[in-house]
């Protein structure tokens, strides 16, 4: 393992081997002890896309509050899924399943499209027409735009759906996906988040489906290896300290590198960072 990949593991918190059972533990308990040591919050909020992430935290976070709600004798904790499509969701079934498998306390659906379609609009009428790419980017803005709506009028947070094979690589948002007040399943790969689902009995086609953003409107369900260059297996091999291919780990450590950014809190001037 050369120096920069045992950085990036140290960082990432990837173990080459987890227990599943202590892992959904690990995570269900940090939600509970957040909220417990803020007595006023009372729900957690995510969007659910039906893929593989927001799956797993959505059914920690419902199995969190459960457990609180039945220590503590009451109802008043609640995890609340917001289904965000934009129009027309093309894998909407999927998004269905994990709702339905979730059994989330409450559910909504809030479309997009007329809130991103005016901000592309305004933009335009501005001057700055935006790329199919940055409206992508916008999509997933608006989308936690609105999941901190909800938990603003339900006294809740912001759950995060990043784990470390996404946060390597910086395949996320800036400000959107990429913005959380919490992150329950960052130490975990991929391959690892799909052991916790199969063990929390998941259907199967909800953590064996194709991983994709699907942001872009002229590449509609892109997966995110073809737009990674680098599948997610390389990614864990590569983050549980196995050795990978030299091009692999060329792309997945460009990756890193390139999205630094996107991991470092804002700079301020009593930063040492900028003055290196």
């Amino acid at each position: 393992m050369d120096s920069l990949q045992k950085q990036i593991v140290e960082e990432m918190k990837v173990k080459p081997e987890i227990d599943p059972k202590e892992e959904i533990r690990r995570s269900v308990d940090l939600m509970k002890d957040y909220l417990k040591k803020n007595s006023f919050l009372k729900s957690l909020v995510l969007g659910i896309s039906g893929g593989q992430d927001s799956t797993l935290v959505g059914k920690l976070a419902q199995k969190a509050v459960d457990e609180l709600n039945e220590e503590n004798g009451t109802d008043e904790y609640q995890f609340i899924a917001v289904r965000l499509p934009y129009g027309k969701q093309n894998d909407e079934k999927d998004a269905l399943d994990a709702v339905e498998f979730i059994q989330p306390s409450k559910s909504y659906t809030v479309n997009i499209k007329g809130a991103v379609d005016a901000s592309a609009a305004a933009m335009k009428e501005a001057g700055v027409a935006l790329s199919d790419f940055t409206k992508g980017n916008e999509k997933a803005r608006e989308r936690m735009k609105v999941q901190y709506s909800m938990a603003a009028m339900n006294k809740g947070v912001v759950l995060g759906t990043d784990h470390s094979a996404e946060a390597v690589t910086g395949f996320y948002t800036k400000h959107g996906d990429g913005a959380a007040d919490l992150v329950p399943i960052f130490r975990l790969n991929k391959r690892q988040g799909r052991a916790l689902l199969k063990e929390l009995g998941a259907p199967e086609h909800l953590y064996t489906k194709i991983p994709t953003a699907d942001l872009e409107d002229n590449r509609p369900m892109i997966p995110d290896e073809e737009a990674l260059g680098v599948t997610y297996e390389q990614i864990d091999d590569f983050l549980e300290g196995k050795e990978v291919s030299p091009e692999a780990a060329k792309v997945i450590e460009g990756h890193y590198l390139k999205s630094r950014h996107k991991r470092e809190l804002p700079i301020n001037v009593f930063d040492d960072w900028w003055k290196n």
